[in-house]
């Protein structure tokens, strides 16, 4: 388990209520919302419970079935007369995860062709880790967490919900055990200063 990261529904749920508030407080509003399957497919669903627009998804292939990276990402599917439905439009690109970045910029920069007047991205978890590319400047990116360089199994991908959330319950036990297990050490340090 140590070298995996849970996360269960409640938790992505809660994740996207705080990216609805940054988007909110920044004053973005958007027209479409564009979902990153397979992934980003229940970020999405869950960002429109709080800002209903229209949801379009692409299909991009970047790992294989054995979770190896290709050499680069590839589109199965895509928007259906694209130029009309993302020309001039405010977007919001939603994924689970901004790994390598790799998939979110392949796919931003399909989006950058089609002359919208404006991307944000938004993703549950950033990988704290070098990435294989930037962002332009002007792109405004939302996250609802920075996590460890572990392999993040999210529930949608669990073959028992019920050990998901056991493992994910565990996991975030021992992490509050072990921050407050570090904040005591760090109080008796000071107290004895």
């Amino acid at each position: 388990m140590e070298d995996k990261l849970y996360f269960t529904y409640q938790q992505i749920h809660k994740l996207v209520q705080k990216i609805i508030r940054e988007i909110n407080t920044a004053g973005y509003s958007f027209d479409v919302i564009v979902a990153i399957g397979t992934g980003g497919f229940i970020p999405a669903r869950i960002v429109k419970t709080y800002i209903n627009r229209p949801i379009f998804t692409v299909g991009i292939q970047y790992y294989n079935e054995n979770n190896k990276p290709a050499e680069s990402p590839k589109k199965i599917q895509w928007i259906d007369e694209v130029e009309r439905k993302l020309k001039g439009k405010k977007i919001l690109l939603v994924d689970e995860i901004d790994d390598s970045r790799t998939t979110l910029v392949f796919c931003l920069n399909e989006l950058l062709r089609h002359d919208p007047a404006q991307v944000a991205i938004a993703v549950i978890h950033n990988k704290i880790k070098t990435k294989n590319a930037d962002f332009p400047q002007k792109i405004l990116y939302f996250c609802g967490s920075d996590v460890e360089n572990k392999w993040v199994v999210y529930p949608w991908s669990a073959l028992d919900i019920d050990e998901h959330d056991r493992l994910a319950y565990h996991q975030s036990r021992y992490c509050r055990e072990k921050s407050e297990s570090r904040r005591s050490e760090s109080d008796f340090a000071e107290h004895l200063t």
